[in-house]
């Protein structure tokens, strides 16, 4: 059954480049971003790999844990490292799971319950639908979802932007606007009432009753 917002992020242990790992443990109180691909050394996802890893200070500068995953053995992904590094000026500088056993996939809702057999054997085709991106609270819920198809490469900067605004909102009684970016005006959530909002906020514009704006809280 596929996860839905909201749902506890499905705990596991895992094989790693870096070592296994219990999810839910190695997240401990941070927050995470679990990205997943179909096949190593495919082509967009070696830039994807490669663009996580130049990016990944700004991940580390707000208290989040990145881990791949890729439907290969870890011995594929060290191999597949060491194109990243040559193609993409960068190897990967985070745990990537290996998945051979299709266990995260489908316990993710990534491939059907009755896959199996050699991964080898699979096409990046057959595992097109493990092109998701999670982000995970430290309370372990699945905060946000994307999937992307083989043949677009993700926007790891719009990751960067949504987890800003989960951290913020997470924090104030706010929720950010259309294109929103770091430092913008926010909207004053609607669970607030006028008169908490006076509490909390003061003032704010309203061009309409349901919409109070604010600046941004530090």
């Amino acid at each position: 059954m596929a996860l839905q917002l909201g749902d506890t992020a499905p705990d596991f242990e895992a094989e790693t480049t870096e070592g296994r790992i219990s999810f839910h443990d190695w997240i401990g109180d941070s927050w995470a971003v679990l990205f997943s691909h179909p096949k190593d050394f495919t082509p967009v996802c070696t830039t994807e790999l490669g663009y996580m890893a130049n990016i990944k200070p700004e991940f580390d500068r707000r208290g989040v844990k990145i881990v791949g995953l890729s439907v290969d053995p870890s011995s594929d992904h060290e191999r597949w490292a060491k194109d990243i590094e040559e193609t993409q000026g960068t190897a990967p500088n985070y745990p990537i799971i290996a998945d051979n056993d299709f266990h995260v996939s489908k316990l993710y809702g990534m491939l059907a319950g009755d896959v199996s057999g050699d991964p080898s054997a699979r096409t990046p085709a057959d595992n097109q639908t493990v092109r998701n991106v999670f982000v995970i609270g430290p309370d372990k819920k699945v905060k946000l979802i994307l999937v992307y198809p083989m043949t677009t490469g993700r926007n790891f900067d719009e990751v960067l932007r949504v987890i800003d605004s989960l951290q913020l909102t997470a924090k104030h009684k706010v929720a950010t606007p259309v294109n929103w970016n770091h430092g913008d005006d926010v909207i004053i959530a609607g669970s607030v009432s006028n008169d908490q909002a006076k509490e909390i906020f003061g003032q704010w514009k309203e061009p309409k009753p349901y919409i109070r704006i604010v600046p941004q809280p530090n």
